[in-house]
């Protein structure tokens, strides 16, 4: 099915040239001569690669069909990160380089969205919000406020976020994945 410019989305997997590709971002610009176009940052799915190209307003692409797939994650094994699907049991290794940013809030047995471009592998959405330990921080002192500021935690999984100065080692915090902000203790 064709698509298109104006049908752009963020996440939304088009071929240029023959090459499976995601758009991460784009804009309309039209300026005050000539004709409309349209700038796209788009991710190449075979490569990994991201390019910046610009596109006539109206031109036209074939539109590739996006799955998701929800599975629980297994575990990690520093190579590979391994799925196991729910309902029929079959388990799928990725590499941590498919796997990316999204590794750093997956935890044992949490449930993540594979994103599939016709039969290849887009990427991993984690879990919107994710409850982890917290492994190492600074102690906070006497009179420390939740206004007083922040301070950075080391998670279970690795990742680093800024929480208030009265979080501690050992709590639970709940932590939304799409921006690694700290929402509150659990």
């Amino acid at each position: 099915m064709a698509i298109s410019t104006a049908d752009f989305k963020n996440g939304k997997a088009i071929l240029i040239d023959g090459k499976p590709c995601v758009i991460i971002e784009f804009q309309h610009v039209k300026p005050g001569k000539g004709g409309a176009f349209v700038r796209t940052k788009i991710r190449d799915i075979r490569t990994g690669r991201v390019n910046d190209l610009t596109f006539r307003s109206g031109e036209k692409f074939d539109e590739i069909r996006m799955d998701t797939k929800e599975m629980q994650f297994l575990y990690s094994d520093g190579d590979g990160f391994y799925f196991m699907d729910t309902n029929d049991y079959n388990q799928v290794s990725l590499p941590a380089e498919a796997v990316g940013d999204a590794a750093k809030w997956l935890k044992e047995n949490d449930v993540a969205s594979l994103q599939y471009a016709g039969d290849e592998l887009v990427g991993v959405e984690p879990p919107m919000f994710v409850e982890l330990e917290v492994v190492e921080t600074e102690p906070g002192f006497k009179g420390d406020t939740v206004q007083g500021g922040n301070k950075p935690a080391t998670l279970e999984t690795g990742a680093v976020v800024q929480v208030p100065m009265f979080v501690n080692n050992g709590d639970v915090l709940k932590i939304d994945t799409r921006d690694g902000r700290y929402i509150t203790r659990v």
